[in-house]
């Protein structure tokens, strides 16, 4: 059982992770934060030194929820394709429609907000989606080590395109929570995975 500074900095991020996601970062206040968490400014700073602090650990609690979501069924699937698809369907079907973040996607929602702003946050939110992309990466190949793809193509330009394709759709449904546009995205995206296969 985690011990009381542990548990007071987890209700910190929890608190936090759920402020920055419906306001922003830069619309949340420290003084928000202590009243969802009834501490006192000493209380907060005895685990934090600042806001920025704060965000990135609530940064890593963001990615951790996200990946309990996306990969849970992962394990048992050993078509590279089948996996890739499955993913896709959870990122669309499971994380964003069940509205695990009150503002929607987290980091796409952090991306936005922080470019321009912050450069070494948004960095780190940028090298989360390009670790996202090289991992579909890592499965095109080891599909094509099995025979599973048509020749010719460029992983990266597909990994890419499939992180582009669901955070459009994050983007979208964010601003609308129309549920269509995460059905009509998952299928459009398991078409196209569909048309990477070898005939």
């Amino acid at each position: 059982m985690p011990d009381k500074g542990a548990r007071t900095r987890r209700k910190i991020t929890h608190a936090a992770l759920q402020l920055f996601s419906i306001k922003g970062y830069f619309h949340t206040s420290i003084s928000d934060i202590l009243n969802a968490t009834a501490l006192t400014k000493g209380g907060l700073y005895c685990h934090f030194n600042s806001k920025e602090d704060i965000w990135y650990a609530v940064y890593d609690e963001a990615v951790g929820i996200w990946r309990d979501i996306v990969f849970e069924d992962m394990r048992g699937i050993e078509n590279p394709l089948n996996r890739i698809d499955r993913t896709c369907d959870n990122v669309l079907q499971r994380y964003l429609a069940e509205d695990t973040f009150d503002g929607g996607c987290f980091f796409v929602n952090m991306l936005v907000e922080l470019s321009g702003q912050s450069a070494s946050m948004s960095r780190h939110i940028r090298k989360g989606f390009i670790g996202f992309s090289k991992l579909f990466q890592s499965w095109l190949a080891e599909a094509e080590q099995c025979g599973l793809l048509r020749q010719g193509l460029d992983f990266k330009d597909v990994a890419n395109f499939l992180v582009i394709a669901l955070n459009g759709a994050a983007t979208l449904y964010v601003s609308s929570r129309d549920k269509t546009v995460l059905q009509q995205t998952a299928g459009q995206l398991q078409f196209y995975i569909q048309q990477l296969q070898s005939t």
